[in-house]
C-alpha cells in the first residue's frame, strides 16, 4: 500500500466501505458454534436526515458492534426504517397543496398510493446517509415499520388487547392538534414557555330567583374564550373563605349562564383566587371534575381551532383572535377585576409546533397500568439495566404515574385500526373481515366497515424487538430462529428523550407478548448543544449538516471527536459555524486520524528498511525476546495494559474515557515516545 504525505479520507472510506458492502461481510449468519450479540437501531423516520444525534449514537452502536465481532461472536445489528405517521402524510399533502390539491380531492386509497410513491422516491434518504457513517450493519435485514410482518403483528397485538379488554375505545380529553387534525398522545406535546395576559373575571353570585346580587367571585383564566363552556364553579371545601357559598350559583360573565358553586379538591385555595371556573369539555383535570359531580358537557371549539356555535357572535373565529374579542367585549361590560402578565407554560405538537388543544373526543386506548407492573419489574429486579442508571428514577416515575395511551390517530398513512362495523353499530377488532364476522356471530361476507382511524406510529415501533426477528411475520406468533438466537439483544442506544414513548413500551411489549426482556443494557446518548448551551435544531438553526462535516473532515475524524466529547450522563458541547457549516472541534478527530495514518506510513517504511522493496511480510521474523530493547518492552507492556483498561472502559459504557486512553496511548506513548526512540 502506498502512504499519501496526508491521511485523504476521500481517498480511503468510500474505498472501503464499497469493498465491504460488496462483499457482504457483515451479513449475520445464525450459528450454534458461537455466542451470539446482538443490537437493535433505532429506525429513524422514513421522512428523516442525518443529524449530530445519529453521528453519535450510530457511532457507539459501532463500537460495541465491531468489539463483539472481533471477539468471535456471531453479531447481528438490526437496521430498519419507522413510517413516521404524521411527518409523512404532512409532507405528502404538502405536495399536494403544490398542486392546488387536498388527500379528499383524491380519496384515501389514491391519497395512500401517493404516499408510497413518495416514500420510494424521497423516503429512507437517512438510510444512504447513514452509510456514510462506515457502520458495519446487516443492511440484509433492514425492516420498514409499513413492512407486511410488522403490519400483521401490528393487527394481532391490537386484537389481543382488545380481547382483553386491554384495548377500548372511550370519550376523553385528548390532545389535539388543529393543524394535524389529530389525536396525539402525552408523550407527543412538549411544553413551552409563552407569556400571556391572566385575565380576573367577575362572576356575579345569583339570588333564588337567579338575579344577580352585588357580590361576585373573582375567577382567574388566561383562556377567555373558553367561558362559553364553565359550567360550574369550584371552590376546596377546606377553604373556609368559601365553604358558605357551595351550593349557590354564579352567572358565567358575558355567557350568561347560571352555574352552582360546587365543592372539590382540584381548587387549589393557594393559587389564584382559589376559585376556579370549570369548563369539561377543554381540560383534562375539569373533565374529572365534571365526571365526579356528574356536570353537563359544553364543547365550543372546533376541530380546526375556532369557535363553534355554542359560542353566538364569536362562531367561527380563530380561538386567539377570540380571545381578544371576548376580552375585549368583558372589558366594555366592566366583567374584568385585572388583568395581569402572566408567564406560564402550555402543550404544543412536538412534531408541527403549534399549541394543542385539549378536545373531548371519542379515541381508542390502551389500559396501561397492567402492562407497566412487569416492565417496572424487570428494570428494578436489574434484568435491563440503564446507562447511566439516574434514567431509572425517572423511569420508574412515570410507570407509577401512568395513564392510559391514546392510540388513534385521525390521519390516513399508518396501519389502520383493525376494528370492524356492522350497520347497526356493533364492532369487534380483528385482522380481517371474515375473522370479524366470526366474532360477531355473522355469516360471512356480512357487509362491515373498518374504522377510519390509524394507529399512533409508536403502536408498531413497540414491537420493533419483536417484529424486527420475523415475530408474526407470517401471521404466526411462535419462535423464530431469529427470536430465539438474538432476543433478548445485547445494547439499545438511545436518547433519554424517548425513554416513554419507546423504552419503556417495547419492554412493555415483549414482557407481554413473548415473556422476555427485549434487551439487557440501554445506554442513553447525551444531548449535543452549542457554544451557548443550546439543543443542536434544524428550528432554531444553529445545526450544521453533518454531511458538510463529514465532507471537510472525514467520517473516522467525526465520529472519534463526537465520542471523545460525549461522557456518559454528560452533555456535549460544541462550538458550531453554521455559516462556514463547520465544528472546529473535530480537529481533533482529522488531528488523530493523519496521526494514525503517519504511524502506518513510518511502519510502512521501516518494514522496507526491514526486508527490501516489495517485502512479504508474513515472512519477517519478528525479534526473539532477547533482541528486544528496553524500549520494546516497555511499548509492549503499555500496550497490554491499555487493553486491558480498555476492556473495563467499554464494559462500563464508558466510551469517552475509551477514546481518551486510545489517543493518549496512540498519541503520546506510541507516537511521541516509542516512535521517536525506533527512529
Amino acid at each position: 500500500m502506498e502512504f499519501t504525505k496526508s491521511y485523504e479520507p476521500k481517498a480511503v472510506e468510500k474505498k472501503w466501505f464499497d469493498i465491504w458492502q460488496q462483499n457482504n461481510i457483515y451479513k449475520s449468519e445464525i450459528s450454534e458454534d458461537k455466542d451470539n450479540y446482538s443490537i437493535l437501531m433505532p429506525p429513524p423516520n422514513v421522512t428523516g436526515i442525518l443529524h449530530f444525534g445519529h453521528v453519535l449514537n450510530q457511532t457507539i452502536q459501532d463500537i460495541f458492534i465491531r468489539r463483539e465481532r472481533m471477539l468471535g461472536k456471531n453479531v447481528c445489528w438490526f437496521p430498519g426504517m419507522d413510517h413516521a405517521g404524521i411527518a409523512t402524510q404532512s409532507k405528502v399533502e404538502a405536495a399536494l397543496k403544490e398542486e392546488g390539491l387536498s388527500r379528499y380531492d383524491l380519496g384515501r386509497d389514491k391519497f395512500l398510493e401517493r404516499v408510497w410513491e413518495w416514500k420510494e422516491q424521497y423516503g429512507g434518504i437517512i438510510l444512504n446517509q447513514l452509510q456514510t457513517l462506515g457502520i458495519s450493519v446487516d443492511w440484509n435485514k433492514t425492516m420498514f415499520t409499513m413492512d407486511e410482518g410488522p403490519s400483521n403483528a401490528v393487527k394481532e397485538v391490537f386484537v389481543r388487547l382488545f380481547d382483553e379488554g386491554l384495548i377500548y375505545k372511550g370519550k376523553k380529553i385528548i390532545n389535539w392538534s388543529p393543524v394535524g387534525m389529530t389525536a396525539l398522545s402525552d408523550e407527543e406535546v412538549e411544553h413551552k414557555e409563552v407569556h400571556e395576559q391572566f385575565y380576573t373575571l367577575r362572576y356575579y353570585i345569583v339570588d333564588e330567583n337567579e338575579k344577580n346580587t352585588n357580590e361576585y367571585l373573582k375567577i382567574s383564566t388566561v383562556r377567555t374564550e373558553t367561558i362559553f363552556g364553565d359550567i360550574a364553579v369550584a371552590v376546596n371545601p377546606k377553604d373556609e373563605r368559601f365553604t358558605h357559598l357551595i351550593g349557590r350559583k354564579v352567572r358565567v360573565p358575558l355567557v350568561n349562564r347560571v352555574v352552582p358553586i360546587i365543592a372539590d379538591d382540584h381548587a387549589d385555595p393557594e393559587f389564584g383566587t382559589g376559585c376556579v371556573k370549570i369548563t369539561p369539555a377543554h381540560d383534562p383535570n375539569d373533565f374529572m371534575v365534571g365526571e365526579r359531580h356528574n356536570l353537563e358537557v359544553i364543547n365550543t371549539i372546533n376541530l380546526d381551532a375556532t369557535l363553534n356555535e355554542n359560542t353566538g357572535e364569536y362562531n367561527g373565529l380563530d380561538r386567539y383572535d377570540a380571545r381578544k374579542a371576548i376580552s375585549k367585549k368583558l372589558k366594555e361590560l366592566d366583567l374584568i377585576e385585572k388583568v395581569e402578565d402572566y408567564t406560564h407554560k402550555i402543550g404544543v405538537s412536538q412534531r408541527g409546533g403549534e399549541p394543542v388543544e385539549p378536545m373531548l373526543s371519542d379515541q381508542w386506548f390502551v389500559n396501561m397500568k397492567p402492562l407497566a407492573a412487569d416492565a417496572l419489574k424487570v428494570v428494578k429486579e436489574g434484568q435491563v439495566n440503564f446507562h447511566p442508571n439516574h434514567w431509572v428514577k425517572t423511569y420508574e416515575h412515570w410507570l407509577n404515574n401512568i395513564r392510559d395511551w391514546c392510540i388513534s390517530r385521525q390521519l390516513w398513512w399508518g396501519h389502520r385500526v383493525p376494528v370492524y362495523y356492522t350497520e347497526d353499530g356493533q364492532f369487534t377488532a380483528a385482522t380481517n373481515e371474515i375473522e370479524a364476522c366470526k366474532k360477531l356471530g355473522l355469516p360471512d361476507g356480512t357487509k362491515l366497515t373498518q374504522d377510519p382511524d390509524v394507529l399512533d406510529t409508536w403502536f408498531s415501533s413497540w414491537l420493533w424487538p419483536l417484529t424486527t426477528m420475523g415475530w408474526c411475520a407470517d401471521g404466526e406468533t411462535e419462535d423464530t430462529d431469529q427470536l430465539s438466537a438474538y432476543l433478548p439483544t445485547d445494547l439499545l442506544v438511545t436518547a433519554p428523550d424517548i425513554i416513554f414513548f419507546w423504552v419503556a413500551r417495547m419492554i412493555m411489549a415483549s414482557t407481554k407478548f413473548k415473556q422476555e426482556i427485549p434487551f439487557k443494557d440501554v445506554y442513553f446518548t447525551s444531548t449535543i448543544r452549542d457554544g451557548q448551551g443550546r439543543k443542536l435544531s434544524k428550528s432554531l438553526g444553529n445545526s450544521p449538516d453533518p454531511l458538510n462535516i463529514i465532507e471537510k473532515y472525514g467520517t473516522d475524524a467525526t465520529r472519534f471527536t463526537m465520542i471523545y466529547l460525549a461522557p456518559l450522563g454528560q452533555d456535549i458541547r460544541m462550538e458550531v459555524d453554521v455559516v462556514k457549516q463547520d465544528v472546529p472541534a473535530v480537529e481533533i478527530g482529522r488531528n488523530f486520524a493523519n496521526k494514525i495514518w503517519n504511524s502506518g506510513r513510518f511502519l510502512s517504511m521501516k518494514l522496507e528498511d526491514a526486508g527490501g522493496e516489495g517485502v512479504d511480510v508474513s515472512k519477517i521474523t519478528p525479534l526473539k525476546e532477547e533482541q528486544l530493547t528496553m524500549a520494546d518492552k516497555w511499548i509492549a507492556s503499555k500496550y497490554n495494559s491499555t487493553i486491558k483498561k480498555l476492556d473495563n472502559y467499554i464494559d462500563n459504557f464508558k466510551v469517552t474515557e475509551y477514546s481518551k486512553l486510545m489517543y493518549d496511548f496512540i498519541w503520546s506513548d506510541f507516537c511521541a515516545w516509542y516512535v521517536e526512540i525506533v527512529k
